[in-house]
């Protein structure tokens, strides 16, 4: 069940009447259980573009098709397919609202039909799923730190059993401690429930030690998209776009320069000690 997009436009008129491109000719293809960032600057149409996975916006021109089927066919389920391809803005914890944890987490499978009963056993699994222990359920979730509130309202989305989960930066705000606990949940549920995750994030470092294919965005059109060991050999003509490669990328060019013979495709901090540590061995 992928998600395909072919020939994508989303243009908005200023005052000017004049065209503006937030997409631009977009045509990309998400399968099952891949594990994707998309990166790009400020106003290059991550945010827009993941609004298109799952008909929050249309296109002007072109189609989105999941499974085979236009999401915008009279007969297509627009509504199922939110609850098969759920997003978790920026700062979702801004967006709890219940007087307890558990009423929050299952106020979306409620919303989707279930009853409280039902609600309740699949708000607790993924609560449970988030690492929020049983006896937290019952308090406010205002009374939560910016990490537990985070996490509840992953929870939240994953109550609503998503085969396909899509966070706009979903450490934003969080410090490292924090951001640390999003992302290694990420991996977790990518790995042990195959869920397809997507993640939009500014942090490269964040992207090159979590994903398998990045894309990359500039001014609506997808500037690259492939495995993330190539888009981040692309070094100048991503910093041209205002982004940069991972740190250790820039470290390893750096030991090179300075006579350390190390590969320069070097993304992860376990990725550089294993570097230096061989290099220092042939040193002895």
């Amino acid at each position: 069940m992928s998600i395909r997009l072919e020939h994508v436009d989303y243009i908005y008129e200023d005052n000017s009447n004049q065209k503006n491109y937030a997409l631009k000719d977009v045509n990309l293809e998400i399968n099952p259980g891949e594990f994707i960032g998309i990166a790009g600057h400020t106003g290059s149409g991550k945010s827009t573009l993941i609004q298109h996975f799952n008909g929050l916006m249309q296109p002007t021109n072109g189609n989105v098709y999941f499974d085979g089927k236009n999401i915008y066919e009279n007969d297509f389920d627009l509504r199922g397919l939110r609850g098969k391809v759920g997003i978790c803005f920026q700062y979702p914890e801004h967006q709890l609202f219940e007087v307890t944890i558990l009423d929050d987490v299952c106020f979306g499978p409620m919303n989707f039909g279930k009853t409280r009963e039902e609600a309740e056993i699949i708000a607790k699994k993924a609560l449970l799923d988030v690492g929020m222990s049983e006896e937290m359920l019952q308090k406010s979730p205002f009374e939560l730190s910016g990490g537990q509130k985070r996490r509840v309202a992953i929870a939240g989305i994953l109550a609503m059993e998503p085969e396909y989960f899509i966070l706009d930066e979903p450490t934003a705000g969080l410090d490292p401690v924090g951001r640390g606990q999003i992302l290694n949940l990420l991996k977790r549920l990518h790995e042990t429930k195959k869920m397809t995750i997507i993640f939009v994030s500014h942090s490269m470092e964040d992207v090159a030690s979590y994903v398998q294919r990045m894309i990359v965005m500039n001014h609506g059109e997808v500037l690259f998209d492939g495995d993330k060991r190539e888009v981040f050999s692309h070094q100048k003509e991503l910093e041209e776009v205002g982004l940069s490669v991972p740190f250790y990328r820039y470290l390893a060019e750096d030991l090179n320069q300075r006579g350390f013979t190390v590969s320069k495709d070097i993304l992860t901090m376990e990725e550089a000690k294993e570097a230096i540590l061989k290099v220092l061995r042939k040193k002895r």
